[in-house]
């Protein structure tokens, strides 16, 4: 198992959907696809595709890690019961769901902080765009790749099993 002091993101914990702290730590060893989620962006259907990778390369530990977020237009207005059972009932989610976070502004989340310093954007610009910008980060914790919301899922699935 990968030492969890290796990487800064391991000291980082999140509160998962259901109100629990959850340490990213705690995922040290997996191949990480952690992606800022909303249910009423026009990207909202590229959650069948997280549920399909995740299905289909959970065995080979991808752990797939959704972060609702209403800062992109309002998108996920919703307390966490309605999302998780949104993302239930519509998609049948059964990968992690966190609460709702900012990934953008004075009040960012840790593990943004971390993502978004590792993986700057186009021309080395750190801000979130939009919803569904995904992190895709090894084993280890120390390579972090970023990809547009408008990069689906399905297009990550060479890279994500280079990792695997």
């Amino acid at each position: 198992m990968t030492d969890k002091k290796n990487s800064p993101l391991y000291n980082i914990t999140a509160r998962r959907i259901d109100g629990k702290p959850q340490s990213i730590g705690d995922y040290a060893g997996k191949v990480l696809l952690i992606v800022n989620v909303a249910s009423r962006c026009g990207f909202t259907p590229q959650y069948s595709e997280l549920e399909h990778l995740y299905r289909l390369f959970q065995k080979d530990d991808l752990l797939i890690l959704g972060f609702p977020c209403n800062q992109f237009g309002s998108q996920e207005p919703e307390e966490e019961n309605a999302i998780a059972n949104f993302c239930k009932t519509k998609y049948d989610i059964s990968f992690p769901l966190f609460s709702k976070i900012d990934v953008n502004g004075p009040n960012t989340h840790p593990l943004y902080q971390f993502l978004k310093n590792a993986a700057p954007g186009v021309m080395g610009t750190t801000a979130i765009k939009w919803n569904f910008t995904k992190f895709l980060v090894d084993r280890t914790g120390q390579h972090v790749s970023r990809f547009a919301p408008t990069d689906t899922p399905k297009s990550l699935k060479d890279k994500i099993e280079a990792l695997l």
